[in-house]
């Protein structure tokens, strides 16, 4: 009775979790929260000091009595309690300018396809935790294919590809429904660490997180455009220990993330491989929808079709297409209760 009064003062929410960044969309107000996945704790009070963008600026620079970490590993929770914590952060931004003390919203939460019962759960007990009173989970690509306004429910094969910070996930969707898949437990930080790697390897230098992300972000390509950007490149010598200055080229940081994209195209080969073949002729048709912020990189299109021989489209706004899928089924979730996840008790898991 309580959950459902304090209900009427809250708001529904749609979320997608991301080992990078956490989008959360209010219904009726849309995308109001696009924040890095990070949280600044004081280990002596055991207090939150920020969350978001001001907690990514800490990485790599706190004291020792400061952690600045990412409860989130390739795409699913690693720290329960820290992203408790941050949900209930969100949750209260979102609910400041409400009557609710205690706001308890109802949640639609994405999450990666091939996921395990237990990690399944700790989504669910992280957001009951953090105070949602009924939580709805949706697979990442799905509510992707539905940000991106593609024709889910047809009789006809919608392919997508979302490419995020920690998985990547590649999906044939028909009728409301998953028909084949191919989930990898990487994405753009797995990049990251490819050119903190090359970078180590080539130039003697040890790149930071977040230099290495800026360097993928400013020169990253998959494909050769005849260009070849340069960048400078950070960090520390690891023969003097002393700082170090090098430029890296758009073709060495295409160099360094070949071995990403080539495993990404090849498992878009095999999920298409295990398709059945009126689904591809549909496919081939319509194209491949990419979403995610592994979208955005150059040149990835390209690359892509390249190899398929297949049309690539970018949705619009890649980076916020399940969050806006998320959004969608809020807006009519009795419409869309098909496309959701059974709750770990097969109904939605509230308290």
């Amino acid at each position: 009775m309580l959950n459902r009064i304090l209900g009427r003062f809250s708001h529904d929410i749609g979320i997608d979790l991301g080992t990078a960044n956490t989008l959360v969309y209010v219904r009726g107000k849309g995308i109001v929260i696009n924040e890095p996945s990070v949280v600044a704790l004081n280990t002596k009070t055991n207090q939150i000091i920020a969350v978001g963008e001001q907690a990514r600026r800490m990485v790599g620079k706190t004291p020792s009595h400061i952690i600045a970490t990412k409860p989130l590993v390739d795409g699913v929770i690693s720290d329960f309690e820290v992203t408790e914590r941050m949900l209930k952060y969100f949750f209260e931004q979102i609910h400041r300018d409400t009557f609710s003390l205690l706001p308890r919203p109802r949640v639609v939460i994405g999450i990666p396809l091939g996921v395990t019962e237990v990690e399944r759960k700790a989504v669910e007990d992280a957001a009951l935790h953090a105070g949602a009173r009924e939580v709805y989970l949706i697979e990442e690509p799905m509510a992707a294919a539905i940000g991106a306004r593609l024709p889910i429910q047809e009789a006809s094969g919608n392919m997508i590809v979302d490419i995020g910070g920690g998985s990547t996930e590649i999906a044939v969707i028909s009728l409301g429904g998953v028909v084949s898949w191919r989930a990898l437990r990487f994405g753009g930080v797995r990049m990251d660490q490819d050119i903190i790697q090359y970078a180590r390897e080539h130039f003697n230098l040890l790149l930071g997180d977040k230099t290495a992300e800026d360097i993928k972000m400013k020169v990253g390509s998959a494909f050769d455009d005849g260009q070849n950007i340069e960048t400078r490149a950070r960090g520390r010598d690891l023969i003097t220990g002393l700082p170090k200055e090098v430029v890296m080229t758009q073709q060495q940081v295409r160099e360094a993330l070949h071995r990403s994209f080539v495993t990404i195209i090849d498992n878009i080969k095999t999920t298409i491989e295990s398709t059945p073949p009126e689904l591809v002729a549909d496919i081939y048709e319509r194209g491949i929808m990419l979403t995610g912020g592994g979208a955005l990189l150059r040149g990835i299109d390209r690359a892509i079709q390249q190899e398929t021989k297949i049309p690539i489209h970018i949705t619009d706004d890649p980076l916020t297409a399940v969050v806006r899928g998320a959004g969608i089924v809020l807006e009519d979730l009795e419409l869309m209760r098909s496309v959701l996840v059974l709750s770990s008790e097969e109904k939605p898991y509230s308290v």
